[in-house]
């Protein structure tokens, strides 16, 4: 459990670093993948990644691993 653990916070460290500069890329993409999502469920505040994770899961209804892939996947150049 600990291991999963250590994991999922290198994985979220290494996302929000990359996001900081990206987030507008990343929230345009978002968007046009998911209509449902809105500003707020998008706001970005540095610092409260798991939060932000946490309301796109609400609205899309997918796990959070699986936001953590959208993630990493629209914030690729």
């Amino acid at each position: 459990m600990r291991m999963l653990r250590l994991k999922k916070d290198k994985i979220m460290n290494a996302t929000k670093l990359n996001l900081k500069g990206n987030w507008n890329v990343v929230k345009g993409k978002l968007k046009q993948a998911y209509g449902e999502l809105t500003d707020d469920d998008l706001k970005y505040v540095e610092g409260q990644e798991d939060e932000l994770v946490g309301r796109i899961q609400k609205r899309i209804g997918s796990t959070a691993a699986d936001i953590q892939h959208l993630l990493e996947k629209y914030n690729r150049p």
